[in-house]
Parts: structure tokens; C-alpha cells; sequence
């Protein structure tokens, strides 16, 4: 018999791949010669660097970078040795949680750091990338990220533009002449579950801007300050600057792109970082728990499966609209394999869940604690191992009495 686990983090508890273990530990009581295939399961954010990283026998690597308010900053992010593919955070670099509240200011914060993070991963001979981008703490237009990577970003007197989305104001032309050679042997692919222009209402100004620190005035400056921001990148990189219905590359939840890069689907994501990535790196922005299924080859270990373990922390409606387990679930429905799912937590609208292709779900708890306790990893192990255990003999049970 044949078991495949996907398993998200169970958030400040346990990683994907412990969650994994604990479930494999679980099964293999009822049976030691059950074959369990232990993979990782992320969506792009907080975790996929960890997941993906452990999950592929790869290794973590610790760079000194500029952070959001150019304070030196230590961060991490995984090479897997095998494709030589970078996976970062943007948030590591550039995150909203990297500064206090009274500190957060788009006008101010940069992406640099995330573009001295892509720099180190070519020097080590990366050329595949896979990037989270959601957590920002800046508005800059991806404009710091591409400073970084050797873009020209110049005001009237042919100066370097400041930091953050102020600079934008100051903008006057783009230059190429100083990009790193080895971009052109780049690929990225965006992790960006986000659907929001670059500018307008719903562009990231608008939406995201408050919650960073903006206000209106600068929320309304911040927006035509992207909007000519988009309209120079154009002018200066033409063969770049294409509907991305022109390009190769993977939709974004399948939206129909729009004539302008800026007002394509995801152009918006982490203060216009997405359409930096669109119209200066030929990136593909998709659906995060996409890219981590594929880059996993997940379907082609759940093809001959008997079962499908899946689960998160907390099992709720959210998860039934797109999460990271229903990924795996849509994967095992095509192949007709029948999906469990193991949650930390389960709320009563979770039988959303069912219906979206999680035959039966179960939580882990097994008495009365605090969440603390709960949440302590080696008690979470426990609870999980515990918990796979009593659903596998329940599972064999049905196979005896089938036979019968």
C-alpha cells in the first residue's frame, strides 16, 4: 500500500515536513511495510521557503541585506542543489513585519534587499527562482529589488532616485546599461495569489497602502507617482512592456490579461513588486500552491497512490476557496484517490471542505489544553502521530471487510 502526505505547517507549531513525519510515524504502527511518500505543501507564503527548502534536500543560506528602512539585515532562503532553484521570501527582506507600527512608512521603505537576495542566489549559480511576494512593507513599484539587480532608476539630474515609493516622484528614466548579464539566463515564477492592478481603486496604493503606514494624500500621490513609473518602464524597455496575452506564461487564476502590463491581474502584489518582476524580469506571476505542487511533482507521486493525507492547522471555509490542501485534493479528484485531511483546528463550517474534495477530515486535539500546549511541537507530533494512527486502522478495516 501506497499513502502520499502533503501536509501544510501547522502555523508556530510544525513545519510541513514534521507534520508529514508525525503523520508517517502515525501509520506505520498499524503497518510497518506501508510505503509513505512525505512531501511538502506550501502557498507561496509564510513556510515555503522552510518546505520547499527541507522537503527538497535543500539548504538554507543566510545573506546580509538591506531591510525595508536600509538597516543591515540577516535573511534567509533555500537553494535546492538538484535544479539550482533560489526560493525567497520577499517578506524576509522587505516584510511588513520587520518594522514596528509607529515605523511603517511606504514612502520610505525599500525593496532593495530583495534584489541583493536574487544577486547572491545568481552568484551561486541559481538561474531558477521561485519568489513568495506577499507580506510587503513598501509601495516602491519593485523599483529597489530592480536598483539591486543593476537597473537605472534616475531623477532630472541623472542621479540615483532615493529610496521607497518617494523616489518614484522623482523619476525621470530608466536605464539597462549596469543589469547583471546573467538575468537573461533567469527564470522567476511569482507566487502572487493576489488579482490587483498596479494602479486605481483597487491598485495597490488604494488597497494595501493604509496598512503600511499611508495616508490618504499619500495613498493618492503613491498612485500616479506608479502610474508614470509604469508608463517610463514602457518607454524604456519596449520589447519587454507586452500584454502578457503576447507572452509565455502562465495566467494568474486564470484572468484575461489586459493591453497593459500594469493593469495585468497580480501587477499590484506587494506595492507594484508584481509588476516589476512582469515588465523587467519576464516573470510568470501563478497561483502559489500551483507552483509549489508542480515544482514537487506531487501528481506524479499521488497517480498510484491508494490514499492522500492532507490537512493545516486550522480546517475552515477559507481552506475549501483555493487553500493549499484543496490543491492537493483537485490533484488526487483527477486520479480518483481518496483524500483524508488532519487539521490542528476545525471549525463548523469546514464541511465546506467536503464538498471541495476532502472526502473526511479529523482534528488532532485528544483533551482538554490551552492552545499554548496544544501548540508546543513535540505535544503536536504526538497528537498527530496519535490521530494518523487510529484513522489508518480504521482505513484497514475497511479494506479487510471489503474483501469479505
Amino acid at each position: 500500500m501506497k499513502v502520499v502526505t502533503a501536509i501544510d505547517s501547522f502555523k508556530g507549531s510544525l513545519t510541513s515536513i514534521q507534520a508529514g513525519q508525525a503523520t508517517q510515524i502515525g501509520i506505520q504502527r498499524v503497518d510497518p511495510t506501508i510505503h509513505v511518500v512525505v512531501r511538502p505543501l506550501a502557498d507561496g507564503g509564510e513556510g515555503t521557503v522552510d518546505a520547499l527548502t527541507s522537503g527538497m534536500q535543500g539548504q538554507l543560506v543566510t545573506v546580509e541585506v538591506t531591510g525595508p528602512l536600509g538597516d543591515p539585515l540577516e535573511c534567509s532562503y533555500g537553494i535546492i542543489p538538484d535544479s539550482m532553484t533560489a526560493v525567497i521570501e520577499m517578506s524576509a527582506a522587505a516584510g511588513i513585519t520587520l518594522l514596528p507600527q509607529e515605523k511603517r512608512n511606504p514612502l520610505y521603505t525599500t525593496t532593495f534587499g530583495v534584489g541583493q537576495m536574487i544577486r547572491h542566489a545568481i552568484g551561486q549559480g541559481c538561474r531558477h527562482f521561485i519568489i513568495g511576494i506577499g507580506g510587503s512593507a513598501t509601495n516602491d513599484g519593485g523599483v529597489g529589488m530592480l536598483q539591486a539587480l543593476g537597473f537605472d532608476f534616475l531623477d532630472q539630474k541623472g542621479d540615483k532616485i532615493p529610496n521607497g515609493a518617494l523616489g518614484l516622484h522623482f523619476l525621470t528614466g530608466i536605464g539597462v546599461d549596469h543589469v547583471m548579464s546573467e538575468l537573461a539566463e533567469c527564470t522567476f515564477r511569482v507566487a502572487c495569489d493576489v488579482t490587483n492592478p498596479l494602479c486605481g481603486p483597487e491598485g495597490c496604493s488604494a488597497i494595501y497602502g493604509p496598512q503600511k503606514g499611508a495616508t490618504p494624500e499619500m495613498v493618492q500621490d503613491m498612485d500616479q507617482w506608479l502610474r508614470h513609473y509604469a508608463d517610463l518602464a514602457g518607454e524604456s524597455l519596449p520589447q519587454r512592456a507586452k500584454s502578457a496575452e503576447s507572452r509565455d506564461q502562465r495566467p494568474l487564476r486564470k484572468c484575461k490579461p489586459s493591453p497593459s502590463l500594469a493593469d495585468t491581474p497580480g501587477a499590484g502584489a506587494a506595492g507594484g513588486m508584481g509588476f516589476a518582476f512582469l515588465a523587467f524580469l519576464n516573470a510568470s506571476l501563478e497561483s502559489g500552491i500551483d507552483i509549489v505542487l508542480d515544482e514537487t511533482d506531487l501528481e506524479s507521486e499521488i497517480k498510484d497512490a491508494d490514499l492522500v493525507i492532507t490537512g493545516e492547522g486550522m480546517l475552515d471555509r477559507q481552506t475549501s476557496m483555493g487553500k493549499a490542501p484543496i490543491g492537493v485534493a483537485r490533484i488526487a479528484r483527477k486520479y480518483q484517490k481518496p483524500v483524508i485531511a488532519f487539521a490542528g483546528a476545525v471549525t463548523p463550517d469546514a464541511r465546506a471542505c467536503n464538498a471541495a474534495g476532502i472526502d473526511a477530515f479529523f482534528p488532532i486535539l485528544r483533551g482538554v489544553t490551552s492552545l499554548a500546549d496544544a501548540m508546543e511541537t513535540e505535544t503536536a507530533m504526538q497528537n498527530l502521530s496519535d490521530t494518523a494512527e487510529q484513522v489508518m486502522r480504521l482505513w484497514m478495516l475497511g479494506h479487510i471487510m471489503s474483501v469479505h
